[in-house]
């Protein structure tokens, strides 16, 4: 500062305004990513789609987990309101079914959700307290619906997450083979294997998958899973890389 001058004046406005709506763009760009490809995705495609450089992307998302958290938290703070609502309700099956109902469509929504939900990342704040909350959910309306006779009385919360997880993993490569609700029929095939000994089975709805479509869920399951749609060749880019 030279002699005479003033203080100097703070950064104007703008480049505040422009800092936020670089944010914005990125956690918009991250979550079609994701939602295409997989919470694996290149960091790099992400920034490009925003129209921002990798250095942006990485001063506001130091590394890969906090950006996870910024696109997905509303939908994981809503399923955790799902399993607040499904542990009120007076009829624990119905709860439960209502909960699981609720939890598929979230995994239906996007890849990325599906992954986030069905595996494990460390180090995303909400997901944490998303997965003990969901734990804790289904615990408690097993252990209501084993004392209400509406489940079978060997069913562990294991039991149950386990195969969640398992059916949940599929639920990508049916939308693709089949149709966007054909999650519903295997989720239901799997509830009415919970069911107690005086239940009179109900229908299951939809159809079931062919021989066609079934090579074609299991070929997407497989290791041969699509890459990347916007031209991108190279893997996930590693946290903190520029």
């Amino acid at each position: 500062m030279t002699v005479g001058e003033g203080p100097e004046t703070p950064a104007p406005p703008r480049l505040r305004r422009d800092a936020r709506r670089n944010r914005e763009r990125l956690v918009e760009a991250a979550h079609a990513v994701f939602a295409e490809q997989g919470l694996e995705a290149p960091l790099d495609v992400i920034a490009r789609r925003a129209g921002v450089g990798n250095a942006t992307l990485y001063r506001h998302f130091p590394t890969r987990a906090t950006l996870v958290d910024a696109v997905f938290r509303d939908q994981l703070t809503g399923t955790m309101e799902a399993g607040e609502r499904a542990r009120r309700a007076p009829d624990a099956w119905a709860g439960l079914a209502g909960y699981l109902d609720a939890v598929f469509a979230t995994l239906a929504a996007d890849r990325g959700t599906n992954d986030l939900m069905t595996t494990r990342l460390p180090d995303v704040e909400t997901l944490g307290a998303v997965h003990a909350h969901h734990r804790e959910t289904v615990d408690v309306l097993l252990e209501r619906a084993r004392a209400q006779g509406s489940v079978r009385a060997d069913v562990t919360t294991e039991d149950l997450l386990f195969t969640l997880a398992a059916l949940g993993r599929a639920v990508p490569p049916l939308a693709v083979a089949a149709g966007p609700d054909a999650w519903r029929r295997p989720l239901a095939l799997f509830l009415e294997g919970l069911r107690g000994p005086a239940y009179e089975p109900c229908p299951l709805p939809g159809r079931p998958l062919d021989e066609e479509e079934l090579g074609q869920v299991l070929g997407e399951m497989g290791p041969h899973r699509a890459g990347p749609t916007d031209g991108s060749t190279g893997g996930a880019v590693a946290d903190g890389e520029t």
